[in-house]
């Protein structure tokens, strides 16, 4: 990303600098090669890959009426917000000839992995596939993410963000698809100038604001790597618990969803999955999240535990178990629990056991239960 400085961005933002010059500013964040749409510009070309394994171009659309473009995303919670809405756009003008194309954008490896917790799965072109087959989508859903060459030249700034085309693949309506993301809209833009190029009718509101995630372009990725490097330096400490904090534990007398792992440092899978647990603890803990670990290793064995731990970067609360008893210990823990390890259950306030597993984990299965408890949008999750 080309350097702006600070204090210029300021002196726009206030006014003292010509409107030309407040363009100027605000227009050099950008990446190289990003322009932006003006109305009446005819559509870039493409040719990018899809989820159903097709590469499409603009031209394969030639036969439709009008084009319906959106740039959007796994990951980001207000484009997530907006899936439903993106398909019953598909469903509703299919048969009156628009073509509703969807591009990620993002460069997957430009996401820090603290952005991604309301999802549970990144913006790759293999997760775009997962998304794809989960939802249900119909309609193309292509990856610009390799070079983003067609998000610069669309000027993408966010996801999601529409860009309608007349029969002539002239620019007609930029912006948002509605106001309403995780509200009943009151505002229905996309379709507003959708219905009028169908009926032959000037768009009455060409641009509106786009709200939701900036475009992840590939100079970000830098920020993605300073992340893991911090990450990888936070302190990893091992306690003891007895049985009663156990049951305490599991009881689970807070706000937070609680991701328990058992593990112990002979158990081969035990230590292979313990990264995955690193990288859901690093999605999901700046929200109502927490994750533990407990060790089956014997006290004297604590150091061989904390060894791995810290071999595995494993910064959150870890506990080696003072029971003694495993009957006890696993009774403590979860009463469904027969003993193998690794274990792991996830359980909401209150102490309900939502998720439970005597082997390794389905990572995908488990991040979902995890998102879809938390919440996928910016709205305020219901009591479970």
């Amino acid at each position: 990303m080309r350097s702006v400085s600070v204090l210029a961005i300021l002196w726009a933002l206030a006014g003292l600098v010509p409107s030309a010059s407040v363009v100027a500013v605000v227009r050099a964040a950008d990446p190289a090669g990003f322009r932006t749409l003006q109305i009446g510009d005819p559509a870039p070309d493409f040719s990018l890959p899809a989820v159903d394994g097709k590469t499409y171009a603009l031209g394969d659309f030639a036969d439709r009426r009008l084009l319906l473009v959106i740039f959007t995303c796994n990951h980001c919670p207000t484009a997530q917000a907006y899936e439903e809405r993106l398909a019953a756009l598909h469903a509703d003008y299919r048969d009156k000839g628009v073509a509703v194309v969807a591009i990620s954008p993002n460069d997957d490896r430009a996401v820090r992995l603290d952005e991604l917790g309301y999802t549970d799965v990144g913006d790759s072109f293999a997760d775009m596939k997962l998304r794809a087959e989960e939802r249900g989508f119909a309609f193309p859903y292509l990856y610009d993410g390799e070079t983003q060459k067609v998000s610069l030249a669309y000027g993408a700034v966010a996801t999601p963000h529409v860009f309608l085309f007349d029969q002539d693949r002239k620019l007609r309506y930029s912006g948002r698809i509605d106001d309403g993301e995780v509200k009943p809209p009151t505002s229905h833009d996309a379709r507003n100038a959708l219905d009028a190029l169908l009926a032959g009718k000037p768009v009455p509101v060409e641009r509106t604001r786009t709200f939701g995630c900036s475009t992840k372009w590939s100079d970000k990725r830098k920020d993605a790597v300073a992340y893991l490097e911090k990450a990888d330096q936070e302190p990893v400490e091992l306690q003891a618990i007895d049985e009663a904090g156990l049951k305490a534990l599991v009881r689970n007398e807070t706000d937070k969803l609680l991701l328990i792992n058992v593990w112990a440092s002979w158990c081969g899978p035990c230590v292979t999955e313990l990264p995955e647990f690193v990288t859901m603890n690093r999605m999901y803990r700046r929200r109502d999240f927490q994750m533990v670990t407990i060790s089956m290793d014997e006290l004297d064995q604590r150091e061989d535990a904390l060894k791995v731990l810290k071999e595995k970067r494993v910064a959150v609360t870890n506990y080696i178990a003072d029971v003694g008893d495993r009957d006890r210990l696993a009774e403590a823990i979860d009463g469904e629990w027969s003993g193998p390890v690794p274990y792991t259950i996830l359980v909401a306030p209150g102490g309900k056991v939502l998720y439970r597993e005597s082997n390794a984990v389905d990572s995908l299965k488990l991040r979902r239960r995890i998102v879809d408890f938390l919440g996928r949008t910016y709205a305020k999750r219901a009591s479970k």
